[in-house]
């Protein structure tokens, strides 16, 4: 208790000593509050960054951890279409697996107004669509109603969508279908450009597609089996999956099982370099403020050497003159931190700046706690360098020539 009581009677004191003195301090203490704006900003913004170089480099390779399965013989050539599909659903359903989609790309035509056209096609199922984060500019994602439509579902790029006449899908628009004997479908959903999308291509359930493949047993082609388990359990899941798929479909084939996701490969973290650029000009604005505090605090503790002496012949320690001497420091930063911190707050949560950096992001993050740690760590930090010094020079004062002073 009496710990405590010295603690709250030292910043109170430092506190009434800072606003005597504010005129002195303000300045050095913009520059700190500056610094911890940068820096807290920095981290804020920073995790919005992270967030959407995350979720893009999941819609490239899907959430980690993503596991492929695929089989094969001595020949090269694939299982029978139903036996790599019942392999891959008896292992889905023994592991507890709750998203998993086959994966598939081939070609097809669709009459448009201009004539047949050739369309690239990627047949997948409805969790493809958690699984690799798809986004859509128009429209909606596949549900599992959709598996039972006579008129299959369609998600096209922008380039089809135009073709159409860039219809408004509220209106159902259909497309016709030529291959594989040719069927009406309807598009549900517009993907966003990507910048590479001049030609026309659209994505469907794998179940329509092979319906419009009447002849699979000539031109079929295996899809891409994919799971999202949980990163903690992938390496030991790996093999387990591998050894089953292997046993459900017996002698002849191989089953191999490979992780795909970003983070098989980690490379570190793509922002770190900016990061640290930033982060190094607060670093030396944290210390120009600190040094103009040090100038200030020196300047008042000559000032107050009369004051500190009297202190010291009416039984005040060197211990409690110098954390009073220093407390002031560690006050007036802290001060200057929370007005940073605050500043930073309202930069980061801005909406024109979560737009701007976090364009495409599906989960924009809070602002982090620990920006805000990290500026109040910084200006306490720098509060308590800075007292260092001018804490040290009125400890050295001895009492007779302060009170001769």
């Amino acid at each position: 208790m009496n710990l405590a009581s010295a603690l709250v009677g030292a910043i109170v004191e430092a506190w009434a000593e800072l606003r005597i003195h504010k005129t002195r301090v303000l300045l050095s203490l913009i520059g700190v509050a500056v610094a911890v704006t940068a820096i807290t900003t920095v981290v804020g913004v920073g995790a919005i960054a992270q967030q959407a170089v995350t979720e893009s480099n999941e819609r490239q390779s899907g959430r980690p951890a993503l596991v492929s399965v695929s089989a094969y013989n001595e020949t090269g050539e694939t299982p029978e279409p139903g036996s790599l599909d019942a392999a891959f659903q008896t292992v889905q359903q023994r592991y507890g697996i709750d998203y998993a989609s086959r994966n598939l790309y081939a070609d097809s035509t669709v009459q448009f107004a201009t004539g047949v056209t050739d369309v690239s096609v990627q047949a997948v199922d409805v969790d493809f669509g958690t699984i690799h984060r798809v986004e859509l500019d128009k429209g909606s994602w596949f549900t599992d109603a959709d598996e039972d439509r006579l008129a299959p579902a369609l998600i096209v790029n922008r380039a089809f969508w135009k073709m159409l006449g860039s219809p408004d899908l509220a209106s159902h628009p259909v497309a016709q279908l030529t291959g594989g004997g040719g069927i009406t479908a309807v598009v549900v959903g517009v993907l966003p450009s990507d910048g590479y999308d001049q030609y026309p291509g659209m994505t469907l359930l794998y179940s329509a597609w092979t319906r419009l493949q009447p002849e699979r047993s000539d031109a079929y082609q295996a899809p891409n089996y994919e799971l999202w388990v949980p990163p903690a359990i992938a390496d030991e899941l790996m093999p387990l999956v591998e050894r089953d798929v292997q046993g459900e479909l017996g002698d002849g084939f191989t089953a191999q099982v490979n992780r795909n996701d970003y983070l098989a490969n980690e490379q570190g973290d793509p922002l770190l370099p900016v990061k640290l650029v930033v982060g190094g000009v607060a670093v030396l604005v944290l210390f120009l403020g600190a040094l103009g505090l040090v100038n200030i605090s020196l300047v008042t503790v000559r000032q107050r050497i009369r004051e500190i002496g009297i202190r010291r012949s009416f039984g005040a320690t060197a211990g409690r003159v110098f954390f009073a001497v220093m407390m002031e420091s560690v006050v007036a930063t802290l001060a200057a931190g929370v007005v940073g911190v605050s500043l930073a707050v309202v930069i980061v949560q801005n909406p024109w700046v979560r737009e701007k950096v976090g364009q495409g992001v599906q989960d924009l993050p809070p602002f982090p706690i620990e920006a805000a740690i990290v500026g109040l760590a910084a200006a306490v930090g720098v509060g308590a360098l800075a007292g260092l010094l001018p804490a040290l020079v009125a400890v050295r004062v001895k009492v007779i020539d302060a009170i001769r002073y």
